[in-house]
């Protein structure tokens, strides 16, 4: 029972910050885009960077980051389109993972 409210109680506070970041990104950066592309690369950075555990890792990121979103913006494309939008967004997410992995591997062998 402690794990599920440790679990819990990141992702509820990934979740509203990735509420908030999708919220204002578009403000800060002055383009109209959706914020979800950019929040689950962040997370995906984060999770490979980090290497974090069970509130930090499953709970918060898993919260941040969101899969809905992505199936969402697929089943609103053609086929082709969803099609494509899954496979940048799998490239764009496992890179952004492998990235923070590598800096993170680098960083701690420079330590």
């Amino acid at each position: 029972m402690k794990e599920a409210l440790v679990v819990g109680a990141g992702a509820t506070l990934g979740a509203l910050t990735r509420w908030a970041l999708t919220i204002s990104l578009p403000l800060v950066l002055a383009v109209p885009f959706d914020g979800i592309h950019m929040v689950n690369a962040l997370g995906c950075l984060a999770m490979g960077f980090l290497a974090p555990g069970k509130f930090w890792g499953t709970g918060f990121l898993g919260g941040f980051t969101t899969f809905s979103g992505v199936a969402i913006a697929a089943a609103q494309n053609s086929p082709l389109g969803a099609f494509a939008l899954l496979a940048v967004y799998f490239v764009v997410c496992v890179g952004a993972w492998l990235l923070g992995d590598a800096l993170r591997t680098r960083t701690r062998a420079s330590a």
